[in-house]
């Protein structure tokens, strides 16, 4: 229950990003191709941080650092821009335009996400 919690969460998240930072978007025919969509991405967004986030924090651990964990925006953007060719692989109508598209982005999908994972009680967070 908890994974689909989050699910949607990011894909709200991903929705708002959609409408917030100027090249980052989905085109889909129709609100409901959109909707899943941005499911679909979401979707793949949490499986691209799953796995490469916790060997690139290893890997790059000095840059880090060096630069008081600013390369951790870095490194977002370029997950991001990660997930935006992972979805033009399976054809989604989703697209980044570009590292500042990506890089503005991440923050956006990251503190979206935050403010509503305030709002959901801890207990259904849990699961």
């Amino acid at each position: 229950m908890a994974f689909l919690i989050r699910l949607v969460v990011t894909a709200i998240a991903l929705w708002i990003t959609t409408l917030v930072v100027p090249g980052i978007t989905v085109s889909g025919r129709s609100a409901g191709i959109n909707a899943l969509t941005l499911l679909a991405v979401a979707l793949i967004f949490g499986i691209v941080n799953a796995v490469l986030k916790p060997v690139i924090r290893v890997v790059g651990c000095v840059f880090y650092l060096v630069t008081l964990g600013l390369f951790a925006l870095v490194v977002n953007a370029l997950l991001f821009l990660l997930t935006d060719w992972i979805a033009s692989l399976f054809d989604l109508p989703f697209k980044v335009d570009g590292f500042w598209a990506a890089f503005w982005g991440a923050i956006v999908v990251a503190v979206v996400a935050w403010l509503i994972s305030l709002v959901i009680p801890d207990s259904v967070d849990r699961d």
